[in-house]
């Protein structure tokens, strides 16, 4: 599988922003997706997780309430929904293919997709 994000650019504090997420590949149904994130000089850290039928999701408590993950299984496309962004959400947001789904921890990635740069000024 590969994948790819968009969607990323700069944006006011409190804006919203939509990400999204293309994967190559026709098992994409069958898989556990997640949202990462990198800001200069962090490690890359996790932001949320969903199941192959969209009926798990899991956050970050970073973006907890604020972010949306979703997926469209016919289209190959997975999607992140980011409202009242802080500055602190500055950063390269990546998509990836993760090993399993959990709602207790972050889970090992399999793929990662090329990131998309997001900047909240403030």
């Amino acid at each position: 599988v590969q994948l790819q994000a968009s969607g990323g650019g700069l944006v006011q504090a409190g804006g919203s922003l939509r990400l999204s997420c293309a994967a190559s590949g026709r098992a994409f149904i069958s898989y556990p997706m997640g949202w990462f994130r990198q800001a200069p000089g962090k490690e890359r850290e996790f932001v949320a997780a969903i199941s192959w039928s969209s009926d798990r999701l899991y956050y970050a408590d970073s973006v907890k309430g604020r972010f949306t993950i979703s997926r469209d299984n016919a289209k190959n496309r997975v999607y992140l929904q980011m409202n009242s962004l802080k500055p602190e959400d500055t950063a390269v947001y990546y998509c990836a293919k993760v090993a399993y789904y959990s709602d207790y921890d972050v889970p090992p990635v399999d793929v990662w997709g090329k990131g998309t740069q997001v900047t909240v000024s403030s």
